[in-house]
């Protein structure tokens, strides 16, 4: 089960946040910090799992930003890093070549489009195609 999906950049800025399990403000931000700092300290060249708490951190670095999902021990790391990327993937594509403005000034498209993956943290949609084409459709309708 995915805990949270967190982007943020190489600052500490966190340009969106997406939690699945109950944390207050308070443990949100507390989070994001402790997330950020240990992702960061990282080496390049070192995996892309490290553990935090309970859980399992999963992320991949696009650019200036970290993707980072917080997931449950036992889960599949790879499953998840590829999850990340296809993420990335249908941004680029929603978006026309996606940059960290894109996911700040149209956050509620980013959420929208998460929210077409991953529902409750379990992985609900995973072909690129369908997912774009629900996103037009969305876009079309709101119109």
């Amino acid at each position: 089960m995915i805990h949270f999906i967190l982007l943020q950049n190489r600052m500490g800025n966190t340009r969106l946040a997406k939690f699945y399990i109950p944390v207050d403000d308070a443990g949100q931000a507390q989070i994001k910090r402790q997330v950020n700092a240990i992702v960061n300290a990282r080496d390049a060249r070192a995996t892309n799992f490290v553990s935090y708490k309970d859980i399992k951190l999963v992320y991949r670095r696009y650019a200036g930003l970290f993707f980072i999902l917080g997931i449950d021990q036992e889960d599949n790391d790879l499953m998840y890093v590829e999850l990340i990327h296809l993420l990335v993937e249908v941004l680029d594509m929603f978006f026309k070549d996606v940059c960290e403005l894109d996911l700040i000034f149209n956050f509620h498209k980013v959420y929208m489009i998460i929210d077409e993956m991953v529902m409750g943290g379990e992985i609900q949609e995973v072909s690129r195609p369908v997912i774009l084409n629900r996103l037009q459709e969305l876009e079309i309708s709101s119109k």
